[in-house]
């Protein structure tokens, strides 16, 4: 291989439902002359399947027609079994089909820089290089410059976690939040946050942008989600040390409570979260994609000021996705299914205006029982109860938790980090 071409080089770690996308994402967006795709196995008989896999896929339909629309001939050819290579519509591919662990990928080999781990399992910046188990430094130590991880970090070191402490080198991001955060001099393993993250993210921002962080009283959300490929097809018993007992139910018949760390990745990228109280939960639904993000905030209004009421809050959004250059934030007043949004808008979050609702309401509180409160100051009012008023807004926003919202805005961070180095 070329070397001095490495630049234009990107290397994907995984397969599932985010590693494929991102392939095609990539061959669509043309930045990357060459993808090399590591399985870590061997698939089926041979390269075949792996072709017969790529071509196709349940969600979004045939890889030609989305690349160029209805009745286009397959864009595969030049298809190697022993060199683990095809061309896909003038893009070269490379299957490894050797290592699991990361840190025995043949990156360098290779000559790719710039990694995409899209497996899940590679999640604690923190974890050695030299971990016997796999680790996401183990990228860098077979060659790769830059890795680019397709989910949150999760600190296995408890304590660390409770401390929030990240290596130096490491950053969670969200294109059009906080991006600009990314230090190429500095960081070397970049967290491009969850599907959810991406949407809350755009969500949270234009209200703290209009109405500032201390009128924000409290917040929570909960995702209503698409299955994904951690659920079971079928009810099965869990695995060893497993508690969650419920994602070893059936997704094709049950709607699964389950837990999100949206909340937690979403203060890494918006630090004025840190002060609000914030909830997040997540319900998972037998859909294939297509989620949606229910966003319930407690505002103080301002008595001297305009009443925050539903056109007050749509107006926000409808603003700032107007105002937003690169798109990733959309509002729309139509009435939308989940379907509406499947692989399209290219979009963090769309914002359904049609649904927002606000209720406002007196909170009376007794001053006597807040903590920290000078009874001597107590004693000089007429009354110990003051009542303030509160809106309670409701905002939905939907999102294509795997292309049309999250591949888009990983392929973004990816080209965004590429063009750095």
């Amino acid at each position: 291989m070329d070397f001095e071409d490495s630049a234009n080089r990107l290397g994907i770690n995984g397969f599932g439902r985010i590693g494929k996308l991102t392939a095609w994402h990539h061959i669509n967006r043309r930045y990357f002359g060459e993808i090399v795709i590591n399985v870590g196995r061997n698939v089926g008989s041979g390269i075949e399947d792996i072709v017969h896999y790529m071509e196709r896929d349940s969600t979004y339909g045939r890889l030609a027609n989305y690349l160029h629309g209805c009745n286009t001939p397959s864009v595969i050819s030049e298809v190697n079994e022993a060199e683990g290579t095809m061309m896909v519509d003038g893009i070269r591919i490379k299957f490894l089909r050797e290592a699991r662990n990361p840190s025995q990928i043949k990156w360098k080999e290779n000559g790719v820089r710039l990694v995409v781990d899209t497996t899940g399992q590679f999640l604690d910046p923190a974890q050695s290089a030299d971990d016997s188990r796999g680790s996401v430094r183990g990228h860098i130590k077979a060659g790769a410059e830059k890795v680019i991880v397709s989910a949150p970090f999760k600190l296995k070191d408890k304590g660390m976690d409770l401390k929030g402490a990240m290596p130096e080198d490491s950053i969670t991001t969200v294109m059009g939040i906080n991006d600009h955060m990314y230090d190429p001099r500095k960081h070397v393993i970049i967290s491009n946050a969850s599907c959810t993250t991406n949407c809350l993210a755009h969500m949270m921002k234009p209200v703290l942008d209009v109405l500032g962080q201390k009128k924000i009283l409290s917040a929570s959300m909960a995702t209503i989600h698409a299955a994904t490929g951690s659920q079971q097809v079928l009810d099965r018993l869990p695995g060893s040390g497993k508690t969650d007992l419920r994602k070893n139910r059936s997704i094709l018949n049950n709607i699964i409570l389950t837990s999100t760390g949206a909340a937690k990745a979403l203060a890494l990228v918006i630090p004025e979260m840190q002060k609000i109280g914030f909830i997040a939960e997540s319900v998972r639904i037998p859909t294939s994609t297509g989620s949606l993000v229910i966003l319930v905030l407690n505002l103080q209004e301002d008595i001297q000021g305009k009443p925050i009421r539903r056109d007050f809050i749509n107006d926000i959004y409808r603003q700032a996705a107007q105002h937003d250059p690169r798109g990733y934030l959309h509002y729309t007043d139509k009435q939308n299914v989940s379907c509406d949004l499947i692989g399209n808008p290219r979009a963090a979050a769309t914002i359904e205006g049609h649904e927002t609702h606000t209720r406002t309401a007196e909170v009376s509180i007794d001053l006597t029982a807040v903590p920290g409160l000078d009874q001597k100051i107590i004693a000089t009012l007429n009354s110990t109860t003051i009542h303030v008023p509160v809106t309670q807004t409701v905002i939905y926003g939907w999102y294509d938790n795997e292309m049309g919202s999250y591949v888009n805005m990983l392929g973004d961070r990816t080209v965004s980090i590429a063009e750095d180095m």
